[in-house]
Parts: structure tokens; C-alpha cells; sequence
């Protein structure tokens, strides 16, 4: 079942428990699940599902923290949009998980203390097989606290 039939199977659910709110929330992201397989002009990949609802998320969050606090109506509604929209994200990796993968990536580079002269190669080699599973502000944080 891909996630553009899973938002709108919720979205009815939501429809029929008169739920405005989390349905106005699922009718974005399957507005944004649609509209990138139509510009694609083919039906959408896991991953690329998965990018466009972390996309909605990161670009719910910028609205979150550009709010101003008096506007508690919008910060409500971005809160829940980000609550919704989790559900359907993939599960991002912790911090162990990163450090294990950055292990690895040092190993195939025949790196044993990276430097920040190596940063560039290791993040090359590291992006591609975390992209999508883990934030990349957390993946440069943990690569940076193993750096000398």
C-alpha cells in the first residue's frame, strides 16, 4: 500500500469522526504526495514518499519557529500538522545508530582518526546511506564530536 493510499485512507477516517482539523492536515500532505507524482509523471518510490513528508515536516517546522508567539491559532495548527505528518515519516535514526554507520564508512576509506580534512570524503560516502533515515544537522553533529 503506498502512503498516497494510506493518507487518504485516514483522511476518510478522519472525514468520518468529523476530525476538520487532522483531515485539513492529511489533505496537504496528500496534496504534496500527488502533486510530486505528477510532476514525476509515474507513480512515486517508497523513498521518494518518504522525502516529500520530511520535506512537509522540516517546511512545518520553519513556519513553527518563524511564528510569532502571539499567534497561538497557527502554532497550534503546525504542531498538530507535524504531529500528522509523523506518522507517516520514516523512522529516523538516533545518534548510535549514525556513529555506527559513520564507523563503517571510515573502515571502506581506511580512515582510523578522521581530521577535518577528511569531512568532505567521509560526508560524500556517508550522505548517500543515511539520506532520508536520519537528519543531517545530527549526522554532521556526530560526525564532527568523532573528529580530532
Amino acid at each position: 500500500m503506498s502512503k498516497i493510499d494510506e493518507v487518504r485512507s485516514e483522511m476518510t477516517q478522519a472525514m468520518k469522526k468529523k476530525d476538520k482539523p487532522r483531515k485539513d492536515a492529511l489533505s496537504m500532505l496528500l496534496a504534496a504526495l500527488k502533486n510530486k507524482a505528477i510532476d514525476k509523471r509515474e507513480d512515486l518510490t517508497e523513498t521518494e514518499e518518504n522525502e516529500v513528508i520530511l520535506k512537509e515536516i522540516k517546511q512545518t517546522q520553519e513556519t513553527l519557529e518563524l511564528t510569532p508567539e502571539d499567534r497561538t491559532d497557527i502554532i497550534e495548527e503546525c504542531r498538530l500538522r507535524i504531529a500528522v505528518y509523523q506518522e507517516f515519516a520514516p523512522k529516523m535514526m538516533d545518534e548510535a545508530e549514525i556513529q555506527a554507520v559513520i564507523r563503517e564508512v571510515l573502515k571502506e576509506l581506511g580512515i582510523e582518526t578522521p581530521t577535518g580534512k577528511d569531512k568532505g570524503r567521509i560526508m560524500k560516502q556517508l550522505m548517500p546511506q543515511v539520506k532520508g533515515k536520519a537528519d543531517g544537522k545530527l549526522v554532521n553533529q556526530v560526525l564532527g564530536s568523532m573528529m580530532e
